[in-house]
């Protein structure tokens, strides 16, 4: 018998973490090659990961909910002619070569060993940072005496923390005495300490909501973009009425031919396309000492849930009609809703158009896809009186056109003629100088 590690994959282009949100498997379960073994959530996508080799789960190194960089260790397998023995395989149960020495009756020596801090899931460290803990003076109930995230929530909850200095050996015989006056004396202390570390009090009738994997993937994906990107903002008005009648005329024949609806989105998406191909500065993304400027263009579509927000990918966007548009956004959001989307879904976009006129937005400032150099927003066609080249007053459909840019990658002059350009596709879009097919 042999040991593999099991890692966490890549599972999308700039993804470097992923989080584990539901074991498939538990230790002693038979696997095969290629059986999913966990579901893992990341930035950009929901994902089963495969089992890499055909085997005997030994351990489930990461727990639920924790965080792993991309190639840390998720699990453990045995497989069949490693040929390693039970004495050569045990090390790999404790930090150091220490361990290699220590007696059957103490294996949970090692998890005061400064050693093991290798051995601790990011999810550990980040409780432990937050709250204060020495891990050396915390006793481990994990496989070889690891130190798991239900250890330090029971220490938290508790009340009773480990300072540095602490001495270690009245924590398992004198544990009850220590817990019960704290269990009395402050029967709130828990929640306070939840969220101490971003200084939010929490008095009585407050709800703390766990933060779900997806919604850290997305927190730090955003904040990273923040950061590092120097945003800018423009916003372009069109005059969309032509658009809008073109696109009513057609709607119903449409829907019933193809299966499908014919959204204004559509539209949109097809001449940010076009403009792309012609000021292709934008189709753009800032690699450190140089600027790269994407061949293909990839129009990555904003699709909400209610709890997260995911970016699929039209692919070769500018090669597609308005029709074959329409029905990508279709499938893609169908997938998004159905928890289907894959992460080749989510891969490769260049671009970023968000429909935020969907719920109502006529103004918005979005936070740029990060690596993409720009993100534009679709906001609320709404009918208002405009001021016509004659001086007469009409009744017409606009929109507003949100652009966000990375002013590492593009300056105002560039995106203003980008801007434009979209502006021209739209305003002359009508039934007799486009087509849908």
């Amino acid at each position: 018998m042999g040991i593999e590690n099991m890692k966490m994959p890549q599972l999308g282009e700039s993804v470097t973490e992923g989080t584990i949100s539901k074991w498939l498997v538990s230790p002693g379960d038979t696997v095969n090659k290629y059986d999913p073994i966990a579901e893992v959530q990341t930035d950009k996508v929901n994902a089963e990961v495969p089992s890499s080799f055909s085997g005997t789960i030994k351990e489930l190194i990461a727990e639920e909910g924790d965080t792993l960089e991309v190639g840390e260790i998720i699990c453990s397998i045995e497989i069949e002619g490693g040929g390693a023995s039970p004495a050569e395989e045990a090390p790999k149960e404790g930090p150091n070569e220490e361990a290699k020495g220590s007696a059957p009756a103490k294996p949970k020596a090692p998890t005061k060993d400064s050693g093991n801090k290798a051995r601790y899931s990011p999810a550990v460290l980040k409780l432990s940072q937050e709250h204060d803990i020495e891990l050396n003076q915390v006793e481990g109930t994990g496989n070889g005496g690891r130190i798991t995230r239900k250890d330090l929530k029971k220490i938290i909850e508790s009340g009773s923390i480990p300072k540095a200095g602490d001495a270690p050996a009245p924590k398992t015989e004198a544990q009850a005495p220590q817990q019960a006056p704290v269990k009395e004396s402050a029967p709130v202390q828990p929640a306070k300490q939840q969220a101490s570390a971003a200084n939010v009090p929490v008095v009585p009738g407050d709800i703390e909501i766990p933060v779900s994997g997806i919604r850290k993937a997305i927190a730090s994906n955003m904040v990273r973009s923040k950061h590092e990107a120097p945003h800018a903002w423009t916003m372009m008005e069109v005059d969309v009425t032509n658009l809008v009648d073109y696109r009513n005329s057609l709607k119903t024949e449409f829907k019933q031919r193809e299966g499908f609806n014919l959204t204004f989105f559509a539209f949109f998406v097809k001449a940010v396309a076009q403009a792309l191909k012609e000021y292709p500065q934008i189709n753009s993304m800032w690699a450190g000492d140089k600027i790269v400027q994407k061949k293909d263009v990839n129009l990555s579509i904003a699709v909400a849930t209610d709890d997260a927000l995911y970016v699929p990918v039209i692919k070769n966007a500018d090669e597609k009609t308005i029709k074959g548009i329409a029905r990508e956004i279709t499938q893609l959001a169908g997938k998004v809703r159905s928890g289907k989307l894959t992460s080749q879904d989510m891969q490769g976009g260049t671009f970023t158009v968000n429909n935020t006129g969907s719920f109502g937005s006529v103004q918005s400032m979005g936070i740029i896809n990060y690596p993409q150099a720009a993100i534009l927003q679709v906001e609320s066609i709404v009918k208002r009186p405009v001021v016509m080249n004659n001086g007469m007053i009409a009744v017409r459909d606009m929109v507003n056109l949100c652009m966000s840019l990375d002013h590492r990658v593009l300056d105002g002059l560039v995106c203003g003629r980008f801007l434009q350009r979209v502006k021209e596709i739209l305003e002359n879009t009508s039934k007799e100088n486009t087509s849908v097919y």
